[in-house]
């Protein structure tokens, strides 16, 4: 994190830019009302998992003390973007996980994963995004970040744009983290299996709340997360298709990176004694 009055400044200024950003993009984003039964599906949790409004263009997920709730696509998919705007479980979230994920048939063993996980805490204090890729069953690629604003109180879009080329992680149209295919040097790249959108709202307070010392209050429950306005985008025509990032995206990238990740395992010595992985001797952000 930047503790300079120059990185300061630099931090609060480039921040406003941001705002106005959103404001042109997200209308582009993020298309429209769509009902949520159509294109998905509940995995489980029964009546924790409520569709409302005049055309079940909202959703809302439930944790109580009994279960979690989760719903999954319906369809899979190789290659696209997909977005979904999504409101955290509000108060002392301490315990709570909110996933946003995308991953192939887990029953291979070999399967690919891509993970927003929203990690819980207690009232007053920030989330934790954490963030995952899994390639034929491997993972540990994590990186975690603080927020800049509070994703409990306003919807905030939440996007993966995945093709042959990378993998991109957005936060209202902002790149937070950009996975790039490394295959030339031995790594393996998620393009073989296709994949289905799941969301989940679940309870981990053995590792998730400052690695689990800090236990869920289930007098709080039910805890809620919300959803509405998704986007799945297929068609090989989009801008996502050959997404790459310019100079302007290099610089939010390189801005949340600098004030908001807090955990990257290719900095993690003590985890990699014999060595980083491979794809983070070749990261060009």
């Amino acid at each position: 994190m930047g503790n300079s009055s120059n990185g300061d400044h630099e931090k609060h200024s480039f921040a406003p830019q941001i705002v106005m950003v959103l404001v042109l993009m997200l209308s582009t984003t993020v298309h429209g009302a769509h009902h949520f039964d159509n294109s998905f599906q509940q995995t489980f949790g029964g009546e924790r998992v409520k569709t409302y409004g005049s055309r079940g263009d909202h959703l809302s997920l439930s944790l109580d003390q009994y279960s979690g709730s989760g719903f999954a696509s319906k369809k899979d998919y190789l290659f696209g973007r997909f977005d979904m705007q999504m409101k955290l479980v509000a108060g002392n979230s301490a315990g709570t996980v909110t996933t946003l994920y995308l991953q192939s048939d887990p029953s291979t063993g070999r399967h690919d994963e891509i993970d927003f996980e929203f990690l819980g805490n207690v009232s007053g204090q920030p989330y934790t995004l954490h963030t995952n890729v899994f390639g034929e069953g491997k993972g540990s690629r994590e990186q975690q970040f603080r927020l800049w604003f509070d994703p409990t109180k306003n919807y905030h879009t939440y996007s993966i744009v995945w093709n042959s080329r990378l993998i991109m992680f957005l936060v209202d149209e902002i790149p937070i983290r950009v996975f790039v295919n490394h295959e030339k040097h031995g790594v393996p790249f998620l393009k073989k299996q296709p994949m289905k959108l799941y969301s989940s709202l679940w309870e981990a307070d053995d590792w998730a709340t400052q690695g689990g010392l800090v236990k869920t209050d289930w007098s709080k429950a039910p805890f809620t997360a919300y959803y509405r306005n998704y986007n799945i985008d297929t068609e090989r025509n989009g801008h996502w298709w050959n997404h790459d990032l310019d100079a302007t995206g290099r610089r939010r990238l390189r801005w949340v990176q600098r004030y908001y990740m807090i955990y990257n395992y290719c900095k993690d010595a003590n985890r990699f004694p014999q060595g980083y992985p491979t794809e983070c001797k070749h990261y060009r952000f």
